[in-house]
């Protein structure tokens, strides 16, 4: 059974979180949004390009590994990626008030509320 909304409310339960995401990089489409401000059916498009480009890249560079998470540092904002380990082609996207947030705090509750995420 699947916990996305749930998922959704601890994410932007975050302090200072304004938006957050649940993105299927196979398509760029939304499984599930909450909070505001930004458009997140373009951002979960634009997003996707970046993990596609960073998947390619690490491919090129022969690194075996993979992505914990990708931070965007904004003037005003920090946006955090997290590809899902238990589910490949999907990854959680969370916006963050630069002033409001703790990034560390931040980025331990997105890998929490991966371990839980279910579809």
């Amino acid at each position: 059974m699947s916990n996305l909304n749930e998922s959704l409310s601890q994410l932007i339960a975050v302090d200072g979180a304004l938006c957050a995401a649940i993105v299927d990089s196979a398509s760029g489409m939304l499984l599930g949004s909450a909070g505001g401000g930004v458009d997140m059916e373009l951002a979960a498009a634009g997003n996707t390009e970046v993990v596609r480009a960073k998947v390619k890249t690490m491919r090129a560079l022969g690194l075996d590994d993979v992505i914990d998470d990708i931070l965007i540092t904004l003037g005003k904002q920090y946006h955090i990626i997290r590809p899902m380990a238990s589910k490949d082609g999907i990854f959680m996207y969370l916006v963050l008030d630069k002033s409001k947030a703790n990034l560390a705090l931040a980025r331990r509750k997105v890998q929490e509320v991966e371990k839980t995420l279910q579809f």
